[in-house]
């Protein structure tokens, strides 16, 4: 079972991740939950499971907004930390077809160096090696970190901050380009990590930025994006202000599809602010992504999703229909733990990673099978708890769809496909 207590080696701020300012607004209150990539195994599910509240709050001196617990990081992102980017084939398309958007428009060549914060499995950095130029990824993760260094991606495995940024700075690497791909909304020491880019980073490099855009995960009630490893939900605005306190300025941007709607910004030591930018950051005042009115609907939107889901459920076990899921992704541990969905709603989960089978979901320890079960148990309904991959899953997916099977997509409505 997960215990209920505050853990205490975790800490609750208060004062904003990125201006150090006082005075956060609440947004939305998840209550005491898992980690979500906290995944168990059979030996682990009689131990001591740690839990954390799950707070959401706005900063309204420079609009970030952000969860208040820091779990250590060390406890996040150690030795048996099971997510792997070479499992899903449309971010592996999304990484390339960026990759060599870079190489061609930075004019990279052999002399270049390419750094990635938060490498992974190598995923992203291998484009480059195939195109002779050179790399270094750095990733505080054993398990993903190892792989890449198997497929030929040089990689630290460590955490990324000022002191790394600074040593590897002494060594003569400087980076024509650095890309943290959702790692930002990760980093416990934001101004830290802000500092270590400005010091890696050539004076004629750029860094690029992917995470999620909290103006989506607000209006489309994506709340499954909030655990404890995303400390930070950014605007435009918020990057702005963060990257500008140490002299990067946000020149341009592009907004992504991906992971339910996502920018992609280029930060550079010259301030060259192109009209995207302009017109994202005049967008987000009309809106009013400053101010804490615009999300003060948030957290009942979120109760009626969770209400209207679990009626769902309900309704088809009713029924004496039988429920798998799909994915152990840790936006899916948040929606069942959040949701109320334990074994007694979900059988089993099934996922491609062959990390994850054979372990429990954190919380409610729904065992993870290898995506063959879906055809062997044949669940009338599956909830498909990375629905961010929606696409891509159901194509995987439509031999059990043609038998008769159907997918239950939880956000941004739930609803039955």
């Amino acid at each position: 079972m997960v215990a209920q207590n505050k853990n205490p080696q975790s800490k609750t701020e208060t004062q904003c991740r990125s201006c150090k300012k006082a005075g956060l607004k609440p947004v939305l209150d998840l209550g005491t939950m898992p980690l979500a990539d906290g995944l168990l195994t059979r030996e682990q599910l009689k131990e001591h499971e740690p839990a954390f509240p799950l707070e959401v709050a706005f900063c309204p001196n420079c609009s970030l907004v952000q969860i208040l617990e820091t779990v250590p990081p060390e406890q996040l992102f150690g030795k048996d930390y099971p997510y792997f980017s070479s499992f899903s084939d449309h971010l592996l398309a999304h990484s390339r077809a960026n990759a060599l958007n870079l190489i061609k428009i930075r004019s990279l060549k052999k002399e270049s160096l390419v750094v990635e914060l938060a490498s992974n499995d190598g995923y992203l950095l291998k484009n480059f090696v195939e195109n002779g130029i050179p790399v270094l990824g750095i990733d505080p993760a054993e398990g993903p970190a190892k792989a890449a260094i198997k497929i030929g991606v040089p990689t630290l495995n460590d955490f990324f901050g000022k002191s790394l940024a600074t040593r590897l700075s002494g060594e003569g690497k400087r980076a024509d380009v650095i890309i943290g791909n959702n790692v930002l909304a990760h980093v416990a020491d934001t101004n830290g990590f802000v500092e270590g880019v400005r010091i890696l980073l050539k004076d004629n490099g750029v860094g690029v930025f992917e995470f999620p855009y909290v103006r989506d995960l607000i209006e489309h009630g994506e709340f499954d994006t909030i655990y404890h490893e995303h400390l930070c939900y950014f605007s435009a605005t918020a990057i702005d202000h963060l990257f500008r306190r140490h002299g990067l300025y946000l020149n341009d941007v592009e907004r992504l599809s991906i992971h339910g709607g996502s920018l992609r910004i280029y930060v550079e030591p010259k301030e060259a602010v192109k009209d995207s930018v302009k017109k994202l950051l005049a967008e987000e005042k009309s809106l009013g992504i400053d101010g804490h009115a615009y999300y003060e609907k948030f957290a009942q939107r979120v109760k009626d999703l969770r209400k209207s889901l679990r009626e769902m459920v309900s309704k088809i076990k009713s029924e004496g229909k039988k429920i798998a899921a799909y994915g152990a992704a840790a936006k899916g541990a948040t929606l069942v733990n959040y949701v109320g969905l334990g074994t007694d709603s979900i059988d089993f989960v099934v996922d491609r990673n062959v990390h994850k089978q054979g372990k429990f979901m954190p919380g409610v320890h729904i065992p993870i099978h290898d995506p063959s079960r879906l055809m062997e148990e044949k669940p009338d309904y599956v909830l498909l708890l990375p629905w961010n991959f929606k696409d891509e899953i159901l194509k995987q997916q439509e031999p059990f769809r043609k038998g008769g099977g159907r997918f239950i997509i939880p956000i941004p409505t739930p609803q039955i496909v």
